[in-house]
């Protein structure tokens, strides 16, 4: 991919949830640390608002000047502080992943906008998310309308993110810990699946899950690379239309059958 901008643009914009390298995202759009609900809600609007200007200067590589408007909705409703470890809630309206333990990280709020975005599902349909790490992703996918079935490997992540969702009233987003490579072959099929770790091949369990007509949204590449965020869209005879979108750096899918 051709790079139009400075480095130091996309590193601000394209520090993905997972990051391998330690750089976060620069833009604090939440300014001073916010204190109570009120600071958090004000917080949230300035995040998203940052996002969509964000959105609009990255549209000759997303195809789009804009998020779709039911993924701006989720975003400015999902309590991202309630997904950070207590110590870290005054920089949850950073663009930035942040640590949640076990090696870890919270999403980038740019990329889980723009996975949402990418993953085309609206209120009703089925998507699939391998790696539910804090649970936020699913829980702007929630957020949407969606009926989220999430897949964690790493079991005491997956006991808080379920509890977090739960306790936050998402009744639609399932989570359970288990090798997310597999998929969840009860719940198939589905209109999208959202993978939130790297792997130089697509999962052939989630491309058999995934719903012809429906998107599969991962990045690709191995896990000293810069990968590619990808959508893979599945057409009538089983194959996948792929379209390369932004670099990006997560770690890998782990578990014994990715290997």
């Amino acid at each position: 991919m051709h790079i139009h901008r400075p480095s130091h643009f996309l590193l601000r914009l394209l520090a993905p949830a997972l990051l391998l390298l330690g750089v976060g995202g620069g833009s604090t759009a939440a300014g001073t640390a916010p204190s109570s609900s009120e600071h958090f809600e004000a917080a949230r609007q300035r995040l998203v608002d940052a996002i969509e200007r964000d959105v609009a200067a990255t549209a000759d590589y997303l195809g789009t000047h804009r998020l779709d408007p039911a993924v701006a909705q989720a975003m400015r409703s999902v309590p991202r502080e309630a997904f950070v470890p207590p110590a870290l809630r005054d920089r949850a309206y950073q663009d930035s992943p942040l640590p949640i333990g076990a090696g870890q990280t919270i999403s980038q709020p740019y990329i889980v906008a723009v996975m949402s975005h990418l993953a085309g599902v609206e209120a009703g349909d089925r998507v699939y998310e391998l790696g539910t790490g804090s649970g936020y992703q699913a829980a702007v996918l929630g957020a949407m309308g969606v009926e989220v079935y999430s897949v964690e490997i790493m079991p005491e992540l997956a006991e808080r993110a379920a509890a977090t969702l739960a306790r936050l009233g998402y009744d639609n987003v399932h989570v359970r810990a288990g090798d997310g490579y597999l998929g969840w072959p009860d719940a198939a099929p589905f209109d999208a699946v959202v993978v939130t770790a790297a792997h130089p091949k697509i999962p052939e369990p989630l491309v058999e899950q995934l719903k012809v007509g429906g998107r599969l949204v991962m990045p690709v590449g191995a896990v000293h690379e810069v990968q590619q965020l990808t959508v893979l869209t599945k057409q009538p005879d089983g194959s996948l239309q792929e379209r390369a979108l932004l670099p990006v750096r997560f770690v890998p899918i782990t578990g014994d059958n990715a290997r």
